[in-house]
């Protein structure tokens, strides 16, 4: 009876793994720029598959309705893996829920920054010409459209409920953009990716706009993994992505981030440390304050 009990536990793990590969795992990826579901999945559907081909594992990407969703479809296990903002992030594992799979890397660095712009020529030209001026933020939870650019509001000595003219919470960076361009608010928040994206693809004009003020760096949004994954699993992943850049049959036009760009590979062992700046930034905007934004933004 033992040596039949010590049989089954040796083969448990490989038991596991092989039923993991037999179900795809459930990616859910924030809507961090915005436009189509379809689209936020086209930017990381080249990733997943490149890892899908040297693991065997498959993959079904969805998008969640808001960051907050995201942390909560992580912490409910109904995610697996997730594309998380750097604050979402810090949100979910401080609840147990995840842990860092893979941060990309791009020209040997794995960072990002966060704008606040405005429209040129207009009277914003520094953080402080923000008083009385309308100004939207993407997602409250997100490190870059709401997070780090309040924070900078903040360090500008400006009170956000008393010194703002009107705020509008758009959910997304892209969303923040169009608010901007299409001239309902003064300024707008959101991360220099998001804006180059738009750019590149026609939604704005950079000659129309102006960058009032800029982040210092923000760590990459990371891809996570559900802390209830088998070992077993979590080291594959890993091992995948850590090799993703000189996997045989992955080319470079699969290795993507960020908003669907290109980027040089994967770090699958960023040090967690990395995201106590965006951990800091939390702590400056408790939820009395997100509490107070909330009720300004619903103000007509």
């Amino acid at each position: 009876m033992f040596f039949r009990l010590l049989i089954l536990a040796l083969l448990l793990p490989a038991a596991t793994l092989a039923a993991e590969k037999q179900r795809a795992l459930e990616v859910v990826l924030i809507p961090a720029d915005g436009g189509t579901e379809e689209g936020t999945r086209a930017d990381f559907a080249p990733v997943f598959n490149a890892v899908a081909r040297i693991t065997g594992l498959q993959f079904t990407l969805r998008v969640g309705q808001s960051y907050n969703a995201v942390v909560e479809a992580m912490c409910n296990r109904s995610a697996d893996v997730a594309f998380l903002g750097p604050v979402a992030y810090v949100q979910a594992h401080e609840r147990g829920c995840a842990e860092l799979l893979a941060v990309a890397i791009e020209n040997g660095k794995s960072v990002y920054y966060a704008g606040i712009f405005a429209r040129a020529g207009g009277p914003i030209t520094k953080i402080g010409d923000l008083k009385g001026h309308s100004i939207a933020f993407g997602d409250i939870n997100s490190a870059s459209s709401f997070v780090f650019p309040m924070a900078m509001i903040l360090g500008a000595k400006l009170d956000p409920i008393r010194d703002l003219g009107a705020v509008r919470l758009t959910g997304s960076h892209a969303n923040s953009l169009a608010a901007l361009t299409q001239g309902q608010v003064e300024a707008a928040s959101l991360s220099f990716e998001s804006f180059e994206k738009a750019v590149n693809q026609g939604a704005a004009n950079s000659k129309d706009l102006k960058v009032v003020a800029r982040s210092v760096a923000i760590p990459n949004p990371p891809i996570a993994m559900g802390t209830h994954l088998p070992p077993e699993l979590k080291l594959k992943l890993k091992t995948a992505f850590a090799g993703l850049a000189t996997a045989p049959g992955v080319t470079p036009e699969m290795i993507r981030g960020y908003g669907g760009r290109k980027v040089d590979g994967y770090d699958a062992n960023f040090p967690e440390a990395q995201f106590s700046v965006p951990a800091k930034m939390m702590e400056t905007i408790d939820d009395a304050m997100k509490g107070k934004i909330l009720k300004k933004a619903s103000q007509p």
